[in-house]
């Protein structure tokens, strides 16, 4: 087991968005953990649908100077998963097998990628397992 886990775009939206607290403080303190032990991971797909979501459609929408911040602090340091072909095509295995939404199968693959064991997200049945990739959820 690497001990890595992977957390999906809804921790950051709850830990920022800032309506719902005891999601924010759960959110808030896996990210920690994430940077702290380096064991977090994210991929290019969480920065994408995160920042489309806080330039736009949060409450009070982040400013630009924010954003870079938050890139720099948070994201750059968890980032390990970019596009690939690889990536792609273990997307669409998953997409098929599991009958998942591509970007779902998208999520799934990248946690595997970067052999982790947990994937942290509530949009998938807790204790739901994908290979070697354990779902938690980690609101309940």
């Amino acid at each position: 087991m690497s001990g890595r886990f992977f957390l999906d775009t809804n921790i950051f939206v709850y830990a920022s968005d800032g309506t719902n607290p005891p999601k924010a403080k759960r959110a808030q303190a896996l990210m920690r953990e994430a940077v702290a032990t380096q064991k977090g991971v994210v991929s290019y797909q969480v920065v994408q649908e995160f920042f489309n979501l806080a330039l736009r459609r949060f409450p009070k929408p982040m400013a630009t100077a924010d954003a870079e911040e938050y890139l720099a602090t948070v994201f750059f340091p968890l980032l390990a998963i970019h596009s690939s072909a690889p990536l792609f095509s273990e997307a669409l295995r998953i997409q098929a097998r599991h009958r998942l939404p591509w970007y779902d199968s998208l999520i799934v693959g990248a946690a595997i990628h970067a052999d982790c064991d947990i994937l942290y997200s509530e949009d998938f049945q807790d204790g739901q397992r994908f290979g070697p990739t354990r779902v938690k959820n980690p609101f309940l």
